[in-house]
């Protein structure tokens, strides 16, 4: 029997994550079991290991996106996220219609301060 190879299982997903991340050429996909994206230092979006996208947005942003997407904040591990919203699986298979809201969470992320590097 030959051995799975290591990797995300939500492949389908994933591509549609891939190409959401495509339209921000400063942005960049990384993680092989659970993709994320981050910017000094700080992510600003992943995908869970059951496909679920988060996405981290300012308060008046999260609040705007739960409330028209009727979602709500992220939990991993047992534990709320409490600047992350979750993406409906309906809008993460237009990743056009997310574009906005996922610029908005990289143009967040850069307002932050950014984290030292362990380099």
């Amino acid at each position: 029997m030959a051995k799975k190879e290591p990797g995300f299982a939500h492949q389908d997903k994933l591509a549609f994550y891939k190409k959401l991340v495509s339209f921000f050429p400063e942005a960049e996909l990384k993680g092989a079991t659970m993709p994320y994206t981050s910017c000094n230092g700080n992510m600003f979006s992943f995908m869970n290991p059951e496909g679920k996208l988060a996405i981290r947005l300012s308060a008046d942003d999260r609040d705007t996106f739960m409330k028209k997407q009727k979602t709500g904040l992220m939990e991993a591990h047992g534990t709320i996220m409490k600047e992350y919203v979750e993406v409906p699986d309906q809008l993460l298979l237009s990743p056009a219609k997310l574009k906005t809201d996922f610029g908005k969470s990289l143009a967040y992320v850069k307002s932050l301060k950014p984290k030292a590097t362990k380099k």
